[in-house]
């Protein structure tokens, strides 16, 4: 008994309760169970998205707009759906150590 209140108090420590707002994008996995109708291909794609958030029922479930060519229920639960991350890249990120007209042949090299 003592071990189990252990472990429920730990693992509810560890819970990050997700809550979104009318309007947030999400992703949705694509699982058989939920959609049957997935076209057969060698590696399907796993999540699909984004997807806005019309109504929001209670913390534990969403109502998403999506297109009816899924033909299923448009409500989710929390656990079945991720936060959307847009994935523009930042224009104040630098991908290149190098800047533009950095050339490394002009440093002058002193000996000692």
């Amino acid at each position: 008994m003592k071990q189990n209140s252990r472990y429920k108090t730990n693992r509810e420590n560890h819970i990050r309760q997700q809550i979104f707002r009318v309007g947030d994008l999400v992703m949705i996995p694509l699982c058989k169970e939920r959609f049957p109708k997935q076209p057969n291909a060698k590696l399907p794609p796993r999540v699909d998205g984004p997807f806005n958030i019309v109504q929001k029922i209670n913390d534990n479930s969403y109502k998403v707009e999506f297109p009816g060519t899924y033909g299923v229920s448009e409500t989710f639960n929390v656990t079945d759906i991720s936060p959307y991350l847009d994935d523009k890249p930042n224009k104040n990120s630098r991908a290149s150590s190098v800047q533009p007209r950095e050339d490394d042949t002009d440093q002058d090299i002193q000996k000692t």
